[in-house]
């Protein structure tokens, strides 16, 4: 029994000492591990400014009528196709056309008395004044036989531009006014759809500063084509320009209103929607930091920078916009330095790492694939056009 306790204590003891030299292992120091890192080139970009945008058709017409009366008829459908000239509306005219045929019967008869004075003044019979009143009233008379005339003709109201029909909020039979709150309807013509977007004061600035020129038309013809993004985040297959500049800053908003144009051959886009409007701007010679390498510490975008002996180095760095999925950086860094491009969680000052350069391992793995192919590295995020 003894015995068997003794044996018991020296099998404890060796499973304490081999625990004990497994932590001690696992405790011990690692050697550097490897981190991902790029060496920053300076290099041309493609930054986008997006902006939100009301789409409007190239012209809008409300239609109202010009004359008091019923609705007839319609002769359209929300969101039907129509031509100018086409049919749109008949008012009930019964009223005026026989006020019409009154106003008519007072026309006969004042010209009968004009032809009936005529002879009277040749031959002196009565005076010249006399004529002279007959034919005012003669005149009287054609006036207002054709002011209703008119009215009559206002009741065919047509379409004055080529367009889509709008909502029609009135029925036959409803009575409508020129004094109506509310138009029949509205026809967009959205064969060409402007797209209105406004510009903080700073974003005007930075525009005029991009874009050369004496003139806003000579900053507009200088300022690229823009992009149209859908509500359902696709991008429109038809690229814009920026066609108007409004020349005052609204002192309300402090905003300045621009237009772009976009041609809708397949009528995808409707008066009254909205979208992105995408202004793409070329920066000269930048520094480019995937979004992955900078993080936030107490509200400053930080990053790792590779200095001596392979030891890592935080550092706050200054941004103006993105490209694709990299960072502008403008302040912080040099061109020729190595920074850690992901991993940076795991990351201490003057932790010593295995710097792996991302730039000189792609190229790599390319020409073991494809050994008679040579890439050009590209930092635009210009989709590709359809």
């Amino acid at each position: 029994m003894k015995k068997k306790s003794i044996f018991s204590a020296l099998i404890a003891v060796v499973v304490l000492a081999s625990c004990g030299k497994k932590q001690e292992q696992a405790q011990g120091p690692q050697g550097p591990v490897p981190f991902p890192v790029q060496t920053i080139v300076k290099q041309d970009a493609v930054v986008y400014q997006d902006y939100t945008a009301n789409l409007e058709g190239q012209q809008n017409v409300e239609i109202r009528p010009k004359v008091n009366g019923f609705i007839q008829k319609i002769y359209v459908d929300e969101g039907q196709v129509v031509r100018k000239g086409q049919l749109l509306f008949k008012l009930e005219t019964q009223t005026q056309n026989q006020d019409a045929a009154a106003a008519q019967a007072t026309v006969k008869a004042a010209q009968v008395e004009v032809d009936r004075l005529k002879p009277l003044v040749d031959r002196k019979i009565i005076s010249e004044v006399q004529l002279e009143t007959a034919k005012a009233r003669l005149a009287q008379a054609k006036s207002a036989y054709g002011a209703i005339a008119a009215n009559i003709g206002f009741g065919t109201i047509v379409s004055p531009v080529n367009g889509v029909i709008g909502s029609l909020p009135f029925r036959e039979g409803s009575l409508v006014s020129s004094t109506s709150e509310m138009p029949l309807t509205t026809v967009s013509d959205t064969k060409i759809v402007r797209a209105y977007f406004s510009m903080n004061e700073k974003q005007l600035l930075f525009f005029n500063k991009t874009f050369k020129g004496a003139t806003t038309a000579e900053k507009l013809k200088a300022a690229p084509e823009v992009s149209l993004l859908l509500v359902d985040g696709s991008e429109y297959d038809q690229k814009g320009k920026i066609a108007t500049m409004n020349g005052l800053v609204n002192p309300t908003t402090g905003t300045t209103q621009f237009r772009a144009e976009f041609n809708n051959p397949q009528g995808l886009l409707r008066s009254g929607s909205s979208g992105i409007v995408r202004l793409p701007i070329v920066q000269k010679e930048v520094m480019l930091v995937p979004q992955n390498a900078i993080f936030e510490v107490q509200g400053k975008q930080t990053l790792y920078v590779v200095e001596k002996g392979n030891k890592v180095k935080s550092r706050i760095v200054t941004t103006n916009g993105t490209s694709e999925l990299n960072f502008i950086v403008t302040d912080g860094i040099q061109e020729g330095e190595m920074v850690v491009i992901e991993g940076a969680s795991k990351l201490r000052d003057d932790m010593e790492i295995v710097p792996q350069d991302v730039q000189k391992q792609a190229p790599a793995a390319a020409n073991e694939q494809a050994p008679a192919t040579k890439d050009s590295v590209t930092t635009t995020s210009t989709p590709a056009k359809k």
